[in-house]
């Protein structure tokens, strides 16, 4: 008997999930994007796109990144906001081609922090906008490439 109420949970489950997706497909697969900040070639111009146009510099976010990245290819980056009521968080890469690298939106309740890989075309500055509050904070720090990994 626990079995078949087993099946019969997990069915509907699946069911309900499937019957979701149908209805509104395109929030399954991701919130809309800014594409104008993604395809900016400058940084002001992303976050300009953003929305993140005055900054103000903050200690309060730390950015965990090697000093010399021996590879361009695959940087890791970690990024953790200590401000009160981040909303987000964008990781830019200055003298990529195109600056804006990620973009992350936060719910309330949920840790400001981030890990992901970059390309690196060569060494730049990564500079981490977090928006709370209802303002921007920056943070910068340098990265030097010894092999890039955008190209060119």
């Amino acid at each position: 008997m626990d079995k078949l109420r087993r099946v019969t949970l997990k069915t509907a489950a699946a069911a309900g999930i499937l019957a979701a997706t149908a209805l509104h497909p395109l929030r399954v697969l991701a919130a809309g994007w800014n594409k104008d900040a993604f395809q900016a070639k400058t940084p002001a111009d992303a976050l300009k796109n953003l929305g993140a146009g005055a900054t103000a510099d903050s200690s309060a976010i730390v950015i965990d990144a090697p000093q010399i990245a021996e590879n361009g290819a695959v940087v890791p980056i970690e990024v953790t906001s200590n401000l009160p009521n981040t909303k987000s968080i964008a990781v830019l890469v200055e003298k990529n081609p195109f600056p804006l690298v990620g973009k992350f939106d936060f719910n309330e309740g949920a840790v400001p922090f981030v890990k992901l890989n970059v390309k690196m075309g060569e060494s730049s500055n990564v500079r981490v906008v977090a928006e709370a509050g209802g303002k921007h904070y920056v943070a910068v720090k340098e990265v030097k490439v010894t092999i890039g990994g955008c190209g060119g």
